[in-house]
């Protein structure tokens, strides 16, 4: 790995658009690595158009694609000049299987190529992307959409991302991409699949590989993807329980404490010398948000850091600005606590969701809404006893749920993060019975650097404020310590 291409800080891909291609352009351009989240691109695209994209952003991004019928396409079915009106309903764009349409490969490609073609407009730095390992069906497409726009890096967690080396390299090569995708009651194998030839043509552009980063919480699983050239990373990213966003469950059995939180041990933290002894780059991530961490990250032999909150709540953040001011205000008032939820996730894996009065952490609000799935990211597929494919959601209504195989105590609790998620960014959908989704923020529960920043800067930082506070540690011990470890990079050692 090319030493001038390893970043001290990498800003976290967080949410459904939180960190947006403004809050990844102004990371890059300050010499981090700046990263946009690659979950509901399609649908972040398909909306912003209908809100008439304001500024043209969108629309300039799309007239630099490649397949000039493709983008139209995309504009005739969902661009309305002006924006639509408040109380109409945006209109649904088309969800992805196993075997998606062409329409939603289409919208897939397009909003991942978008997101980071803006991204890194007018400037050389870096730019990754990051994908779940639980939104397997959609990784295909939007790998493609972000190779094409040229992005760096590609970053993935929440499950174990052994095949996504193997999925790059295809993709640069011009060959057919596989992923495997996990399905309930399974008697045989199913992949995705995506080739670019088919889905490009004669518009297929020359594709680089970037740069791989599997975002892990142990060394054990460092370890195994370490072992396998086929599987093996181009680093890692180490994610402590406090992190925001999914985190993986505590090892063994789960015990919760009184708030209903999963209770965490020595057992769940990664052992960083043994990271160190991989040889691969890693970066540390869940409470280093300041300064000081990023050294002490520095001394125990990592490349840097990734931070998510302070990206989180800075001013280019896709957060909706109504909703980043409450976040801030409580933070400001001593009241903001963030819960590591059990049971949000249609997933299974803890998720951490701010107290906020008005979003879906008030129980009452939660309660109040009708379950329904209709963006359906998150849902997962089961084989019938036909063999063939359905698909459910553990947040959707739950006698739908429970015919489709699963359990009345999968339903307990869970959250549709998918609206919620699209809400937190002003992109929520209007129900016809008027019904607005509501949000819910996930932030780490690790404030300091947060409470910090806002000490600073009440009316709130930008990002550029936020890397060079991180960086604004002793200058000296930084370059002492970051020295050999980029050295090792470039070397291979």
């Amino acid at each position: 790995m090319d030493e001038h291409r390893v970043p001290v800080v990498i800003q976290g891909g967080m949410g459904v658009n939180v960190s947006s291609w403004q809050l990844a352009r102004a990371v890059s351009r300050h010499g981090q690595l700046g990263v946009v989240s690659g979950t509901a691109l399609d649908a972040v695209l398909a909306r912003g158009l209908q809100d008439g994209d304001p500024g043209g952003h969108l629309r300039r991004a799309l007239g630099a694609f490649p397949d000039r019928d493709m983008a139209q396409r995309a504009l005739d079915r969902y661009f309305i000049a002006g924006g639509r009106a408040p109380d109409v309903p945006y209109r649904p764009n088309p969800t992805l299987t196993i075997r998606p349409s062409r329409g939603a490969v289409e919208l897939s490609v397009l909003g991942n190529f978008a997101h980071v073609w803006l991204a890194k407009e007018g400037h050389e730095g870096l730019v990754g992307i990051n994908f779940l390992e639980k939104v397997q069906m959609a990784t295909p497409s939007a790998a493609l959409g972000a190779m094409v726009a040229g992005v760096d890096y590609v970053l993935m967690g929440a499950g174990i991302p052994r095949e996504i080396p193997q999925l790059l390299t295809d993709l640069a090569a011009g060959r057919a991409g596989t992923l495997s995708i996990d399905v309930h009651e399974s008697t045989r194998a199913h992949t995705g699949t995506i080739d670019p030839v088919e889905v490009l043509g004669a518009h297929l552009p020359v594709l680089t590989r970037p740069l791989f980063l599997a975002i892990i919480s142990l060394h054990s699983l460092a370890g195994y993807l370490n072992r396998d050239p086929s599987i093996r990373p181009d680093g890692f990213v180490v994610e402590g329980p406090t992190a925001g966003g999914h985190s993986a469950p505590p090892r063994g059995r789960l015990t919760l404490d009184d708030a209903g939180q999963p209770i965490y041990s020595d057992r769940d933290l990664a052992d960083l010398a043994a990271m160190a002894r991989f040889g691969l780059p890693f970066w540390l991530a869940g409470a280093y948000g300041t300064p000081e961490r990023v050294a002490d990250a520095l001394e125990a032999g990592a490349a840097g850091v990734q931070c998510g909150t302070i990206f989180a709540l800075c001013t280019e953040s896709g957060i909706a600005e109504p909703l980043r001011r409450q976040t801030l205000a409580e933070l400001a008032a001593g009241t903001l606590a963030v819960r590591n939820d059990a049971a949000a996730s249609p997933t299974g894996f803890p998720f951490k969701v701010a107290g906020l009065p008005g979003t879906l952490a008030d129980e009452e609000l939660y309660q109040a809404r009708e379950r329904l799935c209709d963006l359906s990211y998150l849902r997962e597929p089961f084989e019938r006893a036909d063999g063939s494919v359905g698909y459910r959601c553990a947040a959707e209504p739950i006698d739908a749920y429970v015919r489709k195989g699963g359990t009345i105590e999968a339903t307990v609790g869970r959250k549709c993060l998918c609206n919620a998620l699209m809400a937190d960014v002003g992109l929520g959908q209007h129900r016809r019975d008027g019904y607005d989704e509501l949000p819910a923020v996930t932030l780490g529960q690790d404030l300091e650097g947060a409470r910090r920043l806002l000490a600073d800067h009440p009316d709130g930082w930008s990002a550029t404020q936020a890397v060079d506070w991180l960086l604004s540690g002793d200058q000296e011990h930084v370059r002492r310590v970051a020295a050999p470890v980029q050295q090792s990079i470039s070397t291979g050692a």
